[in-house]
């Protein structure tokens, strides 16, 4: 009796060290910075500049991810304006954010985010848990977490997410 729980007790601590550290969840940021609907795009520019991001998740008053906006979307803004020679300040961030967004699951691997990021072009996912925004993860999240995995057995990993 004593090999089997010894045995039972080895594969599970084997298990749990080899699923957490590779989950998208670890490595999203949970700090993010966040637009509102109603907010005016030019305040987005001013952000984006501030804060040295490209973009982020557009919430409404209960935290429930409404949309994303871009560096991309606020350029074509500031071009229609000037175009069209109308105010930059009367654009919302409603009127130009993206409102159908990609997610990711926080419990997915990031060896397989990282081939849905490959397969998408998108720089960024939201993490929504509950109808909730809970975090994100971008590019440079997964290649954060491949560099501090790098010593780590990742075929043990693929094995994992076939089975």
């Amino acid at each position: 009796m004593g090999i089997k729980s010894f045995q039972g007790a080895r594969k599970q601590q084997q298990k749990e060290t080899e699923s957490l550290p590779f989950r998208v969840s670890d490595f999203m940021t949970r700090d993010l910075i966040t637009f509102k609907p109603e907010q005016k795009v030019i305040s987005v520019v001013e952000m984006l500049i501030k804060y040295k991001i490209s973009g982020g998740p557009v919430v409404n008053d209960k935290n429930e991810l409404v949309g994303i906006i871009s560096e991309g979307d606020c350029l074509k803004q500031i071009s229609e304006s000037r175009y069209y020679n109308m105010p930059m300040d009367d654009d919302t961030v409603e009127m130009r954010m993206i409102k159908n967004v990609d997610t990711i699951d926080g419990n997915m691997n990031v060896f397989d985010a990282a081939n849905i990021f490959l397969e998408s072009k998108h720089r960024r996912f939201p993490i929504i848990q509950d109808g909730k925004l809970i975090g994100q993860i971008s590019q440079k999240d997964i290649l954060k977490a491949a560099l501090k995995l790098k010593g780590q057995n990742w075929n043990s990993t693929t094995k994992m997410n076939n089975n």
